[in-house]
């Protein structure tokens, strides 16, 4: 069981708006949204495209609802963009998510990513030269420092079409990387690679400051395969759901995080047309779920 007072349980708001397909949820709002997370039992949120732009509106909205916001994805470009550009992008984002409860914010590097174009998802993604890696990690190495001296916690989202999606580029990545660089772990995008998400978090719990809990339908997975989907396609057909509902096996998951005496949120973050799922019901699925295998 996962001890309540270390572990937090939160709900990402792309199951009612897509921030890559806005057309998927178009009609949710930001006020149902964190009104039908609260109604499911979470207690953290991250930010989507229907949250207000205000951090002060957002906060009391957030805390009528007692809901805080417990991080947000930052898309940095720190081998196409230079350097001051992203760590001030990255300051200004934590000055907005800081206020409203964030202690962790989750980067992504989406130069050269393939996940928002109409291409093969499972093929022909970028891969990096030496001195691009020096590169990535040297940069994230800087904005880690200044994240922590900002009073957050950097962690990196590796994730499927960019370039850090396999386990050997989440190895070279980590061990380039240094104590102020987190992983932020996601169960599904190492599943949909074709990793298993078992063996990377047993090896990088201790460097894991926010975990993304997400199901893999592996007979969706083949059917992108075979028909060359690219990423929001696999998406739209129903790749992920939320725990509890596919194929992962979450058990191994959960021991991890208890034995290691992980601090931080499990976020429920699962991405699907909420228009064949709906979201507050498969929000209640997820919590009910987890409330069975983990005590939260």
């Amino acid at each position: 069981m996962l001890d309540k007072n270390k572990v937090k349980l939160g709900m990402a708001p792309i199951g009612w708006c897509n921030d890559d397909m806005p057309e998927l949820g178009a009609e949710n709002t930001f006020q149902q949204i964190v009104s039908e997370m609260a109604l499911a039992g979470f207690t953290g949120t991250e930010v989507g495209n229907k949250y207000p732009k205000d951090k002060v509106e957002l906060k009391k909205a957030l805390d009528l609802r007692g809901i805080e916001i417990c991080n947000q994805w930052f898309t940095q470009l720190l081998l196409t963009e230079p350097y001051e550009v992203v760590e001030k992008a990255m300051l200004d984002q934590i000055d907005y998510i800081k206020y409203c409860g964030a202690k962790v914010i989750g980067a992504s590097e989406q130069s050269y990513s393939i996940q928002g174009l109409d291409q093969p998802i499972l093929t022909g993604k970028y891969i990096m030269n030496d001195e691009e890696w020096e590169k990535l990690t040297s940069g994230m190495n800087k904005l880690g420092k200044v994240a922590k001296d900002a009073g957050m916690k950097l962690c990196f989202h590796h994730h499927m079409g960019t370039v850090v999606q396999t386990e050997e580029e989440i190895d070279r990545f980590m061990d380039m990387t240094d104590e102020n660089v987190y992983l932020l772990f996601d169960s599904g995008h190492c599943s949909f690679a074709d990793i298993d998400p078992v063996k990377v978090l047993s090896k990088y719990i201790d460097r894991t400051a926010h975990i993304h809990l997400k199901d893999l339908r592996r007979s969706v997975v083949e059917e992108s395969r075979k028909n060359e989907w690219c990423f929001l396609k696999c998406v739209r057909e129903g790749c992920f759901t939320v725990p509890g509902d596919g194929d992962v096996d979450f058990k191994p998951i959960f021991d991890i995080i208890e034995q290691s005496g992980y601090e931080g949120y499990v976020v429920v973050e699962a991405e699907q047309d909420p228009a064949k799922a709906n979201p507050l019901e498969y929000a209640m699925k997820a919590r009910k779920y987890i409330a069975e295998n983990t005590g939260l």
